[in-house]
């Protein structure tokens, strides 16, 4: 039988500082790149689902290669620049706005 791994038992939590990537070390600056980038991978997925397309269709659709589309549904982020996203996303037919704030 195998050992369980002590690991598991740990109980600990550590709260967050609201960005995942910041609490695993990245810069800050580079930490919300990588945070925006997993959202909107997050809404084009929801997208591409409630359209009911499938990979083929939304490859045609947005211009890209079906292995594309896979990875993107995969949530394959270091695939995908933050700038290749929101064109994927108006392509896909999503409004884009972008709020800055002090």
């Amino acid at each position: 039988m195998k050992k369980p791994d002590p690991r598991m038992d740990d109980t600990r939590r550590t709260a967050s500082c609201g960005n995942v990537f910041i609490d695993l070390g990245f810069d800050p600056a580079e930490a919300e790149v990588m945070k925006l980038r997993a959202e909107v991978m997050i809404r084009m997925e929801q997208h591409l689902k409630a359209q009911g397309w499938t990979q083929t269709e939304a490859a045609k659709k947005l211009k890209v290669t079906q292995p594309r589309i896979s990875r993107l549904l995969k949530g394959q982020w270091e695939d995908f620049s933050l700038d290749m996203l929101l064109t994927l996303a108006v392509r896909a037919g999503l409004k884009l706005q972008l709020q800055l704030a002090a």
